[in-house]
């Protein structure tokens, strides 16, 4: 059975820093990535990062480069999102996602399993 865990998740003061860690198991995934969803707002990408023939990618949306860091570790099936500078807007449900293959996509249609969500809230 396939089970994403999110934990780190809580109420910080802007400018301040969370680090979110997912812990995947049930079966080895190639591509982990965080998203988030805001109340109103559709599920967006955040970060990514994927493992392929001894490589590793990251990708970033713009609205986190610079401020947010996704690390991982395959053989463990475990990623991380280090997040400073945090903004009033980054406030949302954060989900770690993942995929059994490798995958450069930012579309939250294109990952198999998720997790049940991290509460972010960042007070101004």
């Amino acid at each position: 059975q396939v089970r994403l865990l999110e934990s780190g998740g809580g109420l910080v003061q802007a400018g301040g820093s969370l680090r979110l860690s997912c812990a995947a198991s049930g079966r080895t995934f190639n591509a982990l990535a965080w998203f988030r969803q805001a109340p109103g707002n559709e599920r967006e990408f955040v970060a990514q990062i994927a493992w392929s023939g001894g490589y590793r990618y990251t990708d970033y949306a713009d609205f986190v480069k610079g401020r947010f860091t996704i690390s991982g570790d395959n053989a463990k099936n475990t990623v991380y999102l280090r997040m400073n500078s945090l903004k009033p807007e980054d406030t949302a449900v954060y989900y770690c996602a993942a995929v059994p293959r490798l995958t450069r996509s930012l579309a939250a249609a294109d990952y198999d399993y998720w997790g049940q969500g991290t509460q972010v809230t960042v007070s101004s």
